[in-house]
């Protein structure tokens, strides 16, 4: 990933932060028939003393070949995990440089978490019910009346379990891209998060990180 300097953000915690708000990974790989990229709905577990930079577990589709990718380490073995957090297009006519020199051009802001590791494959029931477990938790917690794995008739539960296919991914690298804005002089920033937070919607979120990274929001 290109990575001016600005722009990188190396603090794990944030990174982990965002695949956490934003779970659904693209997963790409490089196997016998060449490149293949499926999203996939992660769960981010902690570092600890063996992966020191997090674990990433899902589960695929039997049917989906991706999987066979890292059978015995595969053709390539190695994956790379996308997660896109918020992302939203800059207009020149946010800056105040526009009306100073006219000297601008538009561009896009985003924040986003490129994970790399090298997946292995788990088959194992036991391993499979926890993880669609836990994925189930994490999602339905909020709700007022949460969906259990054990609502489904245990039969049918195994029999969709036999369906699918474990990862699991211990994350060798990570790096975390947050291109919001800072290379932009103060008045630009400015302007930026003033445009955005009026857009409203999708733009409210991109508004508070170029807030907080153009350094808008102290004092």
């Amino acid at each position: 990933m290109y990575q001016p300097e600005h722009f990188r953000e190396e603090r794990l915690e944030v990174q982990h932060a965002l695949i956490r708000a934003h779970p659904l990974g693209l997963l790409i790989s490089h196997g016998a028939d060449g490149l293949s990229a499926n999203p996939v709905p992660f769960l981010l577990h902690d570092a600890d003393e063996t992966a020191p930079l997090g674990t990433l577990r899902a589960h695929v589709a039997r049917a989906n070949p991706q999987w066979r990718d890292f059978v015995d380490g595969g053709p390539g073995g190695e994956a790379l995990v996308v997660f896109q957090g918020a992302d939203t297009y800059v207009t020149p006519s946010w800056y105040a440089t526009k009306r100073e020199t006219g000297k601008v051009v538009p561009t896009w802001n985003y924040a986003i978490v490129q994970a790399r590791g090298r997946p292995r494959v788990v088959e194992d029931d036991a391993w499979l019910t926890r993880q669609i477990e836990a994925l189930t938790a994490e999602h339905e917690g909020g709700r007022p009346v949460p969906w259990a794995v054990s609502d489904a008739p245990a039969r049918y539960v195994e029999m969709q379990r036999r369906g699918i296919v474990g990862l699991e991914i211990a994350i060798d690298r990570i790096d975390g891209k947050w291109k919001v804005s800072q290379n932009r002089p103060e008045a630009d920033r400015r302007g930026v998060a003033e445009g955005l937070a009026a857009d409203g919607g999708a733009g409210a979120a991109m508004a508070g990180l170029v807030a907080a990274y153009g350094g808008l929001d102290r004092g």
